[in-house]
Protein backbone atom coordinates (compact mmCIF):
# COMPACT_ATOMS: atom_id res chain seq x y z
CA UNK A 1 0.00 0.00 0.00
CA UNK A 2 1.08 3.55 -0.72
CA UNK A 3 -0.36 6.57 1.02
CA UNK A 4 0.23 10.31 1.19
CA UNK A 5 -1.64 13.06 3.00
CA UNK A 6 -1.15 16.82 2.80
CA UNK A 7 -2.92 19.93 4.08
CA UNK A 8 -3.88 22.53 1.47
CA UNK A 9 -4.85 26.13 2.26
CA UNK A 10 -7.93 26.12 0.04
CA UNK A 11 -11.50 24.87 0.05
CA UNK A 12 -12.32 21.32 -1.12
CA UNK A 13 -13.98 22.86 -4.20
CA UNK A 14 -10.75 24.67 -5.13
CA UNK A 15 -8.68 21.51 -4.60
CA UNK A 16 -11.16 19.46 -6.60
CA UNK A 17 -11.07 21.93 -9.50
CA UNK A 18 -7.35 21.25 -9.98
CA UNK A 19 -7.49 17.53 -9.10
CA UNK A 20 -10.36 16.76 -11.46
CA UNK A 21 -8.68 18.51 -14.41
CA UNK A 22 -6.74 15.30 -15.05
CA UNK A 23 -5.36 16.28 -18.46
CA UNK A 24 -3.46 19.16 -16.78
CA UNK A 25 -1.65 16.89 -14.28
CA UNK A 26 1.59 16.83 -16.34
CA UNK A 27 1.84 20.62 -15.92
CA UNK A 28 2.29 20.30 -12.15
CA UNK A 29 3.43 16.70 -11.58
CA UNK A 30 6.69 15.74 -13.28
CA UNK A 31 5.92 12.05 -12.68
CA UNK A 32 2.89 12.08 -14.99
CA UNK A 33 3.57 12.47 -18.71
CA UNK A 34 -0.05 12.27 -19.90
CA UNK A 35 -3.59 11.50 -18.83
CA UNK A 36 -6.14 10.70 -21.51
CA UNK A 37 -9.83 10.14 -21.12
CA UNK A 38 -12.86 11.68 -19.49
CA UNK A 39 -13.26 11.87 -15.74
CA UNK A 40 -16.72 10.36 -15.40
CA UNK A 41 -18.10 7.35 -13.55
CA UNK A 42 -17.50 4.16 -15.52
CA UNK A 43 -15.16 5.84 -18.02
CA UNK A 44 -11.60 4.77 -18.87
CA UNK A 45 -8.63 6.94 -18.02
CA UNK A 46 -5.17 6.12 -19.41
CA UNK A 47 -2.19 7.38 -17.42
CA UNK A 48 1.41 7.46 -18.66
CA UNK A 49 4.20 8.02 -16.15
CA UNK A 50 7.83 9.09 -16.40
CA UNK A 51 9.01 6.14 -14.28
CA UNK A 52 7.84 3.66 -16.90
CA UNK A 53 8.27 5.28 -20.36
CA UNK A 54 6.38 3.69 -23.20
CA UNK A 55 3.87 2.01 -20.92
CA UNK A 56 0.45 3.37 -20.06
CA UNK A 57 -2.00 2.25 -17.42
CA UNK A 58 -5.68 1.89 -18.38
CA UNK A 59 -7.91 2.52 -15.39
CA UNK A 60 -11.65 2.72 -14.81
CA UNK A 61 -13.26 5.47 -12.77
CA UNK A 62 -15.15 3.28 -10.29
CA UNK A 63 -16.25 5.99 -7.83
CA UNK A 64 -16.77 9.70 -8.37
CA UNK A 65 -18.16 11.95 -5.62
CA UNK A 66 -17.15 15.57 -6.34
CA UNK A 67 -15.60 17.38 -4.57
CA UNK A 68 -14.58 14.73 -2.06
CA UNK A 69 -13.65 11.35 -3.52
CA UNK A 70 -12.73 9.45 -6.65
CA UNK A 71 -11.43 5.92 -7.13
CA UNK A 72 -9.62 4.52 -10.16
CA UNK A 73 -9.29 0.76 -10.59
CA UNK A 74 -7.17 -1.36 -12.92
CA UNK A 75 -5.63 -4.79 -13.10
CA UNK A 76 -5.78 -8.22 -14.64
CA UNK A 77 -8.82 -10.28 -15.62
CA UNK A 78 -10.49 -12.75 -13.28
CA UNK A 79 -9.39 -10.82 -10.20
CA UNK A 80 -5.82 -12.09 -10.49
CA UNK A 81 -4.49 -8.60 -9.77
CA UNK A 82 -6.30 -5.42 -8.88
CA UNK A 83 -4.94 -1.97 -8.12
CA UNK A 84 -7.16 0.67 -6.62
CA UNK A 85 -6.11 4.30 -6.25
CA UNK A 86 -8.30 6.53 -4.08
CA UNK A 87 -8.20 10.32 -3.98
CA UNK A 88 -10.00 12.09 -1.13
CA UNK A 89 -10.44 15.75 -0.26
CA UNK A 90 -12.00 16.73 3.04
CA UNK A 91 -12.50 20.06 4.77
CA UNK A 92 -10.41 20.91 7.83
CA UNK A 93 -10.97 23.50 10.52
CA UNK A 94 -9.95 26.96 9.42
CA UNK A 95 -11.17 26.65 5.83
CA UNK A 96 -8.48 24.45 4.37
CA UNK A 97 -8.54 20.90 3.04
CA UNK A 98 -6.82 17.62 3.63
CA UNK A 99 -5.86 15.70 0.49
CA UNK A 100 -5.10 12.00 0.71
CA UNK A 101 -4.10 9.56 -2.01
CA UNK A 102 -3.86 5.83 -1.35
CA UNK A 103 -3.19 2.80 -3.51
CA UNK A 104 -3.93 -0.79 -2.58
CA UNK A 105 -3.22 -4.00 -4.46
CA UNK A 106 -5.09 -7.28 -4.18
CA UNK A 107 -5.60 -10.58 -6.00
CA UNK A 108 -3.78 -13.87 -6.38
CA UNK A 109 -0.86 -12.29 -8.27
CA UNK A 110 -0.55 -9.20 -6.05
CA UNK A 111 2.51 -10.46 -4.17
CA UNK A 112 4.35 -11.36 -7.35
CA UNK A 113 3.47 -8.18 -9.24
CA UNK A 114 4.05 -5.74 -6.38
CA UNK A 115 7.61 -7.04 -5.94
CA UNK A 116 8.35 -5.68 -9.41
CA UNK A 117 6.78 -2.26 -8.78
CA UNK A 118 9.31 0.38 -7.69
CA UNK A 119 8.77 2.36 -4.51
CA UNK A 120 5.97 4.75 -5.43
CA UNK A 121 6.08 6.79 -2.22
CA UNK A 122 8.29 9.56 -3.68
CA UNK A 123 5.91 9.95 -6.63
CA UNK A 124 2.89 10.05 -4.29
CA UNK A 125 4.53 12.74 -2.18
CA UNK A 126 5.54 14.72 -5.29
CA UNK A 127 1.96 14.51 -6.62
CA UNK A 128 0.51 15.85 -3.35
CA UNK A 129 3.09 18.65 -3.15
CA UNK A 130 2.43 19.63 -6.78
CA UNK A 131 -1.32 19.66 -6.19
CA UNK A 132 -0.90 21.88 -3.12
CA UNK A 133 1.47 24.29 -4.91
CA UNK A 134 -0.88 24.59 -7.88
CA UNK A 135 -4.04 25.09 -5.81
CA UNK A 136 -2.43 27.57 -3.43
CA UNK A 137 -0.95 29.59 -6.34
CA UNK A 138 -4.42 30.25 -7.78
Amino acid sequence: MHDTTIEIAATPDAVWAVLSDVTSWPAWDSGVTSVDGTLALGERITVSVAANPGRSFPLEVTELHPPHRMVWTGGRPLGLFRGERTYTVEPVDGGGSRFRMTERFSGLLAGLITRRIPDLQPSFDRFAAGLRATVEAD
